[in-house]
C-alpha cells in the first residue's frame, strides 16, 4: 500500500514535470500526464509484486525502466492531442527508474517485499 501510494504521486508528477521542460514530449492538457502516470503506477506496483526481492533491486529497475518506456511512448501517443518521441519517453523512463530505485531500495530494507505465509 505504501508503494501504491507514493506511485500514485511520484509517477503523475515525473511525467508532467518531464512534459514542461521536454521538447520531445507534449500533451495538450494536463489530465494526460495524469493518466499516463497513474498507469505507470499501477503497472509498477505489480512488477514489485512480481519481480522486488531482496538482491534484485537492480534487476526491478532495469524491468521498471523498460516498462516506462514502453508505456509512456505507446500511451501517449494513444492521445490525438499528445506525442512522444522514443529519446522523450527513454528520458521519462529513466527519471522513474531513479525514483523506483530509491523506493524499491527502500522497501527492501524496511522488509516490506517479504510475503507472508498462510501455514
Amino acid at each position: 500500500m505504501t508503494s501504491l501510494l507514493m506511485k500514485i504521486i511520484i509517477c503523475p508528477l515525473v511525467v508532467a514535470l518531464s512534459a514542461s521542460f521536454l521538447a520531445n514530449v507534449h500533451y495538450a492538457n494536463f489530465i494526460q500526464p495524469i493518466i499516463v502516470g497513474l498507469i505507470l503506477a499501477v503497472a509498477g506496483v505489480a512488477m514489485e509484486y512480481l519481480f522486488l526481492k531482496e538482491g534484485r533491486v537492480w534487476f526491478s529497475t532495469l524491468m521498471d525502466f523498460v516498462a516506462s518506456v514502453i508505456i509512456v511512448y505507446f500511451v501517449t501517443n494513444l492521445f490525438t492531442t499528445a506525442s512522444a518521441t522514443l529519446f522523450g519517453a527513454l528520458i521519462i523512463g529513466f527519471l522513474l527508474a531513479v525514483t523506483e530505485h530509491f523506493t524499491h531500495s527502500y522497501l527492501v530494507k524496511s522488509g516490506k517485499t517479504r510475503k507472508t505465509s498462510m501455514a
